[in-house]
This record gives structure tokens, sequence and C-alpha cells, in this order.
């Protein structure tokens, strides 16, 4: 019991633990979303939150055969693959596992990575985290 105890603390302070008091009771269908371009051609919808301050949740939308450059983020993130075909290669990796719809990803925050749509149709993935997104090109 005192493991349990010490294990519940640990987790409330690492933040970890997060409250239910923000859920909101809401529904957005599919084309209720509202794609806005944030870096052409990448665009996003926001579900829940705010991106720049953090605790959002979002809809991405690239364009078929798109890759981003090599970029880090201050903070992790996690997402999910909607629609088409997509990869997350870490650290310029060749062979990285390809990613369809139900596919899940996750970036620790400072690790070089790309994101590409690799469908001949555009991809959709929902982007999510407590901490706010950024995005700075590495080389």
């Amino acid at each position: 019991m005192k493991k349990l105890i010490s294990l519940a603390i640990l987790l409330t302070f690492s933040g970890t633990v997060y409250s239910q008091d923000n859920i909101v009771s809401k529904t957005l269908t599919d084309k209720d979303k509202k794609f806005v371009t944030i870096m052409d051609p990448i665009q996003f919808a926001d579900a829940y939150g705010d991106a720049k301050s953090g605790n959002y949740g979002r809809f991405g939308l690239f364009p078929a055969h798109f890759e981003t450059p090599s970029h880090i983020h201050s903070h992790g993130y996690n997402a999910v693959v909607i629609k088409g075909t997509m990869i997350n290669p870490f650290d310029h990796d060749k062979n990285p596992p390809i990613l369809t719809p139900g596919s899940f990803w996750s970036v620790k925050a400072g690790d070089v990575h790309t994101t590409a749509c690799i469908s001949d149709t555009p991809c959709e993935f929902f982007v999510y985290s407590n901490k706010s997104f950024d995005f700075d090109v590495k080389k």
C-alpha cells in the first residue's frame, strides 16, 4: 500500500495525472473542421485547446507526397493517422515504419525527425499534447 501511495504522489507531482475539469462536452463532425494553413502547405483544424499555450488536440492535413524538413519541438506530442499513409522518420532513418490509418506515433521533445505523407491522397492525422507546439527546422 505504501508503494501505491508513493506512486500516486510521484505521478501527481510529475504532471502525468491530468484533471478532467477542463473537458468540455462537445462534438466536431468531419464537415465542421475548419482547416487553416499554419505553415504552407501544412494545415490544422483545432478540436480543443490552444497549441500555442498547451493542452491541445487538433487535426493535421498534409498534401499527398509532402515531407516536412528535419525539425525538433520544444515539447513532445502524440499523433494518430486518420487518412492516407505516413512516415515519421527519426534522425534521418532511411527505413521508417509505414503508418496507415489507426497507426500511432509520438515524438519526444528535442528528437530530430521529419513527418511525411507518402500516399497518392492527402494525409490527415490527429495530434495532441498537454504542452505547447512549436517547429524548429534542423539540418
